[in-house]
């Protein structure tokens, strides 16, 4: 698979900013709001229903409460896979929160009661959250993504969401779906500070993704170990893979034997599916 510069795709959303992230142009006066911004493959280039997807989003309203099914049950209703996601919090104003996971255990018919009448907004765990952050939201767990936020989410590829509440808005609801497919739980982190390497944090193994983190102060060449499809997405810095300059902006895909020579100061997100480290070199 050659090397790819995924095209953007710009989102207009209600709870969504005018102005965005260097990288990306503003909104211009009058413009709807964007909330999010896709990285999707050229059309007839590359896989043509690759396992992730990559989006930045920019929020100035709360999200609506949601949950996404696991494989099983997205298959069980005709869909290629399940929606587990992760986010990458890039800027934060102060008090920014996300939702994820209940306060405590709810059954089915609680959620299913909650939801309609608006309760669940309160029985949301809202967390604190700040940059440089990393969340991971498995599928199943009812979340929420709140204002003054700018992120990177990593997803699994595919359309699929199952909305709760949104705050009285005239936005469809999908409740019997979602409480189907929730685990109305109090969240546990599925990995420990101690699981973070310097200059490489492997934050999510064994989930339905792997997501490192590299940074580099000095200048250095990455080389996987495993042929697999790899998402690489500059935070900070400049690289260079099979002579294409890659920078802040811009999300590339790449096969992982392809070497990635890295600038000093950069800092990317190399995402890739399956649950196996990538055991890549910096050196």
């Amino acid at each position: 698979m050659p090397v790819i510069r995924l095209e953007t795709k710009r989102v207009e959303k209600p709870w969504g900013r005018h102005d965005l992230w260097p990288g990306f142009e503003d909104v211009p006066e009058g413009g709807d709001p964007v909330g999010e911004i896709w990285f999707q493959a050229p059309k007839g280039v590359g896989e043509d229903d690759p396992d992730l997807l990559v989006k930045y989003l920019f929020t100035s309203e709360k999200l609506s409460v949601q949950v996404h099914p696991d494989d099983a049950d997205a298959r069980a209703r005709g869909h290629e896979r399940g929606k587990s996601e992760a986010w990458q919090i890039l800027a934060a104003e102060p008090h920014a929160t996300i939702a994820i996971g209940t306060r405590s255990p709810m059954t089915k018919d609680e959620l299913r009661a909650s939801s309609l009448d608006g309760s669940i907004e309160d029985k949301l765990d809202w967390k604190a959250v700040k940059a440089d952050q990393f969340w991971y939201s498995p599928a199943g767990t009812v979340h929420a993504i709140g204002p003054g936020l700018v992120l990177v989410e990593l997803q699994q590829n595919v359309d699929l969401t199952y909305r709760l509440y949104d705050y009285g808005s005239a936005r469809e609801l999908h409740v019997d779906d979602g409480v189907a497919v929730a685990d109305p739980v109090p969240y546990v982190a599925p990995f420990q500070p101690r699981d973070i390497e310097p200059g490489r944090r492997l934050l999510s193994a064994e989930c339905a993704f792997v997501t490192e983190r590299w940074t580099s102060v000095r200048a250095g060449t990455l080389a996987a170990t495993h042929e697999r499809p790899v998402w690489l997405v500059p935070l900070k810095g400049e690289g260079v893979i099979d002579g294409q300059p890659i920078g802040p902006g811009g999300v590339w895909l790449a096969d992982s034997a392809v070497p990635f020579e890295v600038k000093p100061g950069i800092d990317l997100l190399v995402a890739y599916p399956g649950g196996t480290p990538n055991e890549a070199l910096l050196g």
